[in-house]
């Protein structure tokens, strides 16, 4: 478990963080959501003992990165994938760390096969794609069979095929009781990948909640109705407190009705409907309202 209690870190006379505090449970994948600049990064790198805290506590299994014995059996992160020197192949670089963290050399190609790389392992990483040297970051992070693993930004580069791998993984490793962390700007993959999310924006917590709960909350939500007879039913739906909006000849959307209700009040009527579909809200539509007052690098509107 990863806990985080008032983590603070300023920079001269700016902070990247403040006054944050959540935790990161076992047996569910959690996703770190937040624009640029946020501080998601930070906060990583913190947990990990690579940036320090200027006020508050971060702790691993009840301890700081710091303080724990042989780390990569406890911790596995993958930060940057380019960091790994690009003369050296997949199983040698592999060797190093496991030698350095005093971990078994058998942990080496058990960790390349479950990333996909046992054929690339003798390869220079210099001649990697983008998407392999994302595997021989996972590779690491799992060498020391951790039970807290982060990942930032794991499907950067990966092919379809390879992002569906990673979403498994994580699934099967949240499975194992392990403690997942990720962050993501893909909202379509932590929607479908993450059961909680935590959400920063100016250094600050914003939402800490499940996946599911973080969506029914937002507004967004709509009817699409069809009908060959749209104006009575724009008249019967608006005068049952609904919000109406024609979209083409015989399709409307419709806001503050359940399809059942839309349907009832057709039929009382007697007009034909020939469509009712309910198009929920996105998470991405739904981290969008919640951010939106925290983004600091705004682009002009198309």
């Amino acid at each position: 478990m990863i806990e985080i209690e008032n983590f603070s870190k300023r920079y001269g006379d700016r902070y990247a963080v403040r006054d944050l505090t959540f935790g990161v449970r076992p047996g569910r994948v959690t996703g770190f959501l937040g624009p640029n600049g946020a501080g998601k990064s930070t906060t990583m790198r913190a947990v990990l003992g690579l940036d320090l805290p200027t006020t508050g506590r971060i702790r691993i299994d009840g301890r700081p990165y710091a303080a724990l014995d042989r780390p990569l059996t406890h911790v596995g992160a993958l930060l940057d994938a380019g960091g790994v020197h690009p003369g050296r192949d997949a199983r040698r670089h592999l060797r190093a760390v496991a030698a350095a963290g005093k971990l078994p050399e058998r942990r080496v190609d058990e960790v390349l096969a479950r990333v996909g790389l046992t054929e690339a392992a003798g390869r220079r990483v210099g001649g990697f794609s983008l998407g392999m040297r994302q595997r021989l970051g996972i590779a690491t992070a799992l060498l020391g069979d951790p039970g807290v693993l982060l990942f930032d930004e794991p499907v950067n580069g990966l092919d379809p095929e390879g992002i569906r791998w990673i979403r498994d993984l994580m699934k099967s490793l949240a499975a194992e009781g392990r403690t997942v962390f990720v962050s993501s700007h893909l909202m379509s993959e932590m929607e479908n990948t993450a059961d909680h999310l935590i959400v920063i924006g100016r250094g600050r917590l914003i939402a800490d909640v499940s996946t599911r709960e973080l969506i029914a909350r937002s507004a967004g939500g709509f009817l699409k109705v069809r009908t060959d007879d749209p104006g009575p039913l724009i008249t019967l739906l608006a005068d049952a407190g609904a919000r109406v909006t024609p979209d083409g000849p015989d399709t409307l959307h419709v806001v503050g009705l359940e399809g059942d209700q839309v349907a009832r009040l057709a039929h009382r009527a007697g007009i034909l409907l020939l469509e009712v579909a309910h198009h929920a809200t996105s998470l991405e539509d739904a981290y969008l309202q919640l951010t939106d007052a925290a983004v600091e690098y705004r682009g002009a509107q198309a």
